[in-house]
């Protein structure tokens, strides 16, 4: 790089931070040019490994929730809707719409079609690709999944613990908040309305699912603020933890990133206690009481939770003040492979395939990028 290029480059990030309200110390600045230089190289390098990795028929993985994945990273990630490989995804994801409006297949064995999951992610993948062509497909997965959710239209009332709760995609199986907070991020996505009642509905089970006894009239519900899985008080982290009802990290986020969705304000004696958590539990190195397990997944449940939320820093329960976005690129740079891939050694939730956790370390990348 020219001094000149060097000096006009600092220039721009010390005044781009001084208009956001941040003086930067000497040599931040360049510091600051560096993270953001070496992330879209990190970028670059991701997108190649997954155009390699591509199947003919244009999914990644063979299965249309890693697929989704792949184009949501990309397309966060800053490559257009038109590149080739986007556009050869898309129209594998849409070829998987169903009649009834939901984006799956069972051509994997029941085990794997996971209906609700799998349009989520699919519905939005196909919006923030921005193709002409799949408008119908989008207003029937936004309807095949406000009706997915446990409602009175399913024999439920609000007294029940799975009521606005929406789960993989049998109601065999219990909603969970994992499921709900993909589903509430695709319809704000593709503009579904914020007074739509399926977001009245989803707060009240929400609410069920975190840790506050003074908002959550489920009996097993504790009192640190932080979030488990589902509203039956199941929780990921109880493998780990040896503990029931443990909060963790990834939902803790997911379930702060809900309450935003669903309107409640940052004030909310419920917000602050999940912020509260999250401040006791400030890490990049691991998920929050999980370890390695769903590394990535909370990589980009933080770094999306933490855009929406929309501070450059954040303030730990000791005050000390991190950039959150410097931290997490740092940390999701440095797990980088020399092929352009990421890949978790821990295989729960198959962050072992590198596609996977490619999209998910590219999602991480775009949401800190924002914010740096």
């Amino acid at each position: 790089m020219k001094q000149g290029d060097r000096s006009s480059r600092r220039e721009v990030v010390r005044v781009a931070a001084l208009t956001a309200g941040v003086a930067l110390l000497p040599g931040a600045a360049e510091a600051q040019a560096s993270v953001v230089s070496r992330a879209d190289a990190a970028i670059r390098r991701a997108a190649a490994f997954l155009r390699s990795r591509q199947q003919p028929d244009g999914s990644w993985g063979s299965y249309p929730g890693v697929t989704s994945v792949c184009v949501i990273g990309l397309v966060r990630a800053g490559i257009p809707g038109s590149d080739s490989s986007v556009v050869k995804a898309c129209r594998s994801l849409a070829s998987l719409a169903q009649p009834d409006g939901g984006i799956y297949t069972d051509k994997f064995g029941p085990g794997q079609k996971l209906p609700n999951y799998n349009t989520a992610l699919g519905l939005t993948a196909l919006h923030l690709a921005n193709r002409a062509g799949y408008t119908d497909q989008i207003r029937k997965a936004q309807s095949y999944l406000v009706g997915s959710q446990y409602d009175e239209a399913e024999g439920f009332s609000p007294k029940d613990a799975q009521y606005g709760g929406i789960g993989y995609g049998s109601k065999q199986d219990n909603p969970d908040l994992s499921n709900l907070q993909n589903a509430l991020e695709a319809l704000v996505e593709s503009g579904h309305s914020r007074n739509s009642e399926v977001f009245k509905k989803a707060l009240i089970f929400v609410q069920r699912c975190q840790n506050r006894k003074e908002s959550n009239d489920q009996r097993w519900a504790g009192v640190d603020g932080g979030f488990v899985y589902a509203a039956s008080g199941e929780s990921k982290a109880e493998a780990v933890t040896r503990k029931a009802n443990s909060s963790y990290g990834s939902m803790t986020y997911a379930g702060l990133k809900s309450y935003l969705y669903c309107g409640v304000s940052r004030t909310d004696p419920r917000v602050v206690a999940a912020m509260d958590w999250l401040k006791s539990h400030y890490d990049v190195e691991s998920n929050p009481a999980m370890g390695s397990d769903g590394l990535y997944y909370y990589y980009h449940t933080m770094s999306k939770t933490l855009a929406t939320w929309g501070s450059r820093d954040f303030t730990d329960v000791d005050g000390k003040k991190h950039r959150w976005a410097s931290d997490l690129t740092l940390a999701v740079l440095k797990r980088q492979s020399a092929d352009g891939s990421w890949k978790n050694e821990n295989p729960r939730w198959w962050e072992d395939r590198p596609e996977l956790a490619t999209g998910y370390a590219l999602m991480s990348l775009a949401y800190a990028r924002k914010s740096l």
